[in-house]
């Protein structure tokens, strides 16, 4: 198993170059926001470890949150990120982009004053921003497992469609074998591959061990100073969030209007968020935990297709920025934004508003879990004051869905066992 790794290099831009920038990314896509896989920049298709990459200008939002805190705005400096989600270290997908795109990389973060003849790999790895918590649909799903199980789904359906469809009377299991040996003559023929998952780096597979047992060591460690410490913790939750203002008005239109403009080119769609977190230290230390706890439930436990009850999501991120006083999402999802929000609510709302309630202007909540995302016009006004407009994004799996790869994966699996009963022959038939 070959596991995923992100990276996001955040530079801040050079006074008075943003809009030259934006133009700059604008040329890199093929539509509104969608990057050309070819584009001579960075040419994102060549890059066959890339599942999914984007350039964000983050710049400080409108609206001023921090005032109805009683707080001086904070600064922020207009920033370029540039975020991928790749198989393997993410320093070995930085290094292939500085080789193989380095005059685009160059040109790009020009505009944030990269020292001419610099070492590109060590100046993008210096501006590195870790996560804070990192979401992965099936850890290991590479790409070429993606690209090549996609393949035998579509040389299976063009068989079946031709002179392998099924002869009246033929048994389940019997239709299966003949589509068995078709794919073995495909693949003696170099028409189509399946290749073997390789194990597990070792290094990797001790960092996740231990990663499993730290935090239910540390919290059996910590119980009890926990359960007496408790109740003053909940009574301290409580009285900030009575105290927290309420702050709830519509994006602006012509914002709204430019968010539209880059979604639903495609049965995938990217969302982009960035806020700043509630003042002082308890927020930002009750947000760096409940972030803790959720990267290793989605380490963990929901790495097998599906967060929570939310199966739409391929990738998903959350990181910390300025000092733990912002913070950054960033998503690649099937469906419709609409559907996208409307999945959180109905089915995890409690989950959103245990990380997201302590953002600015997030809907008011009881002890974080109630409410909040509940009120679900008032959580899509938040969501869309804070949404940040993808000027690139790229995804190395145009048109598959998550519901596509999981199809794909077990059609494989089908073909690969060394045998099976009518009943599930026809089950796995009816996958093609």
């Amino acid at each position: 198993m070959t596991p995923q790794s992100t990276f996001m290099v955040l530079a801040p831009i050079a006074p008075g170059r943003v809009e030259e920038l934006r133009a700059l990314l604008g040329s890199m896509n093929a539509r509104p926001g969608t990057a050309d896989p070819g584009n001579p920049l960075v040419p994102f298709g060549r890059f066959d470890r890339l599942h999914f990459a984007r350039f964000v200008v983050l710049e400080a939002p409108a609206g001023d949150d921090a005032a109805a805190y009683g707080m001086p705005r904070s600064p922020w400096p207009a920033s370029l990120a540039f975020l991928g989600d790749c198989d393997g270290p993410a320093d070995t997908m930085l290094a292939e982009l500085a080789r193989g795109a380095g005059e685009g990389l160059r040109h790009i973060f020009g505009h944030c004053d990269v020292p001419p003849g610099a070492d590109l790999q060590l100046w993008m790895a210096r501006r590195l921003r870790p996560s804070a918590a990192t979401y992965v649909n099936r850890i290991g799903r590479t790409m070429r497992q993606i690209r090549e199980e996609h393949a035998l789904h579509r040389a299976l359906v063009d068989h079946l469609g031709g002179e392998g469809a099924a002869a009246g009377g033929e048994r389940p299991s019997a239709l299966r074998d003949r589509l068995v040996a078709f794919v073995a003559a495909e693949r003696a023929a170099g028409r189509l591959t399946l290749t073997a998952p390789a194990g597990a780096p070792v290094a990797w597979r001790v960092r996740n061990s231990l990663s499993l047992v730290g935090l239910p060591v540390a919290l059996a460690a910590l119980g009890p100073l926990l359960i007496v410490a408790s109740p003053a913790l909940a009574f301290r939750l409580r009285s900030l969030e009575v105290r927290d203002p309420v702050i709830d008005y519509r994006a602006d239109p012509s914002r709204v209007g430019e968010l539209s403009a880059l979604e639903d080119h495609d049965v995938t769609n990217q969302f982009t968020i960035f806020g700043q977190v509630k003042p002082g230290r308890f927020r930002r230390t009750t947000l760096s935990a409940l972030l803790r706890a959720l990267d290793y439930s989605m380490r963990h436990v929901y790495n097998r297709g599906h967060l929570a009850r939310v199966q739409s999501i391929h990738a998903a991120r959350w990181v910390f920025l300025d000092d733990r006083r912002r913070l950054f999402f960033a998503s690649n999802y099937d469906g419709s934004v609409e559907s996208y929000m409307d999945d959180f609510i109905n089915k995890v709302a409690w989950g959103i508003n245990l990380v997201f309630s302590n953002g600015m202007s997030y809907p008011p909540t009881d002890y974080l879990v109630r409410r909040g995302a509940r009120d679900e016009q008032r959580y899509k006004r938040t969501l869309r004051r804070h949404q940040v407009p993808t000027e690139v994004w790229y995804n190395a799996h145009p048109g598959l869905t998550v519901v596509d790869l999981e199809r794909n994966g077990c059609i494989r699996e089908g073909v690969e066992r060394p045998g099976m009963t009518d009943a599930e022959a026809r089950e796995w038939l009816s996958l093609l």
